[in-house]
């Protein structure tokens, strides 16, 4: 047993920066993705025990699609078989609360009772939505086309920056006698509907971008038009409900409790994204 700590999903929005965060205290770090040097697939078994061979700790990203929980569990035992001491858990701000019953929720509470359950010592971190989200994911072509469209209406979301996402869990990683058994609520220090975020990433890259509300089943329709399998486009249209009801509409200091700093806010993400010039390409 080593002090390395595995990253799955360590190439993605949170992996990435947690693993260069560890590496940047000269920690071991141990990179686990398809595309990495230590492969991890998470639908081919046969990597999982090479990569957790030897760790100490882990943080898990699950992937995104509508099994992606479900894999995770089996790597949670598979990770707590290995030897592995302390894992953290990317979950989700609400899961397992009141009025939201939706197939995304029940599988993240699923998972995060697995990970309890499975001996090991463990954290859990349940963030609002990234901001990154406008600049790295799926927002990305409706900012550069001009137009966010979303079954989201007057909806507020408290969207938290990755960069404090990672470092709330390179914490829990490195001080698990702190953290351990506590599951933390992540966002930014304010919310904003869709349009007020289009608004602010306006005004700061000089790109005219709007914000349009389409229905649910319209806009699933539009995303699996796209190339999206239908039931990943209803998972998306589940969690634009939650935020349309209100029901994230809310700011948690989980960032505080942790980091003793507040969260950075919405403007100092898109001023610095605008900088990169990812918009204006």
């Amino acid at each position: 047993m080593t002090n390395t700590t595995v990253v799955l999903g360590g190439t993605g929005k949170t992996g990435r920066r947690v693993a260069r965060l560890l590496a940047e205290r000269d920690l071991p770090v141990r990179v686990a993705s398809r595309s990495s040097e230590h492969r991890f697939d998470w639908y081919d078994e046969s990597t999982w025990a090479p990569v957790l061979e030897g760790a100490d700790r882990m943080y898990v990203a699950p992937p995104m699609d509508p099994d992606g929980a479900a894999r995770a569990e089996l790597a949670v035992k598979a990770a707590a078989a290995s030897g592995v001491r302390h894992a953290v858990l990317l979950s989700g701000r609400g899961t397992g609360s009141p009025g939201r019953e939706f197939d995304v929720y029940q599988a993240g509470a699923s998972l995060e009772a697995v990970l309890r359950d499975s001996g090991m010592s463990w954290s859990i971190v349940r963030p609002a939505w990234f901001m990154q989200n406008f600049s790295e994911d799926f927002l990305l072509d409706g900012v550069l086309a001009g137009e966010l469209r979303a079954p989201v209406g007057d909806g507020a979301e408290a969207f938290i920056d990755a960069d404090d996402i990672a470092e709330v869990v390179v914490e829990t990683l490195v001080q698990t006698d702190k953290h351990a058994g506590q599951a933390y609520a992540l966002s930014g220090p304010r919310t904003l509907t869709l349009a007020q975020a289009a608004a602010e990433i306006s005004a700061a890259s000089g790109r005219p971008v709007r914000f349009e509300h389409v229905e649910s089943e319209q806009y699933q329709a539009e995303l699996v038009q796209y190339g999206l399998p239908a039931e990943a486009a209803k998972g998306l249209a589940d969690l634009f409900t939650v935020v349309r009801r209100g029901l994230s509409d809310y700011v948690s200091d989980g960032v505080q409790q942790v980091l003793g700093r507040a969260p950075r806010d919405f403007s100092d993400y898109v001023r610095a994204t605008a900088a990169t010039g990812v918009w204006t390409s």
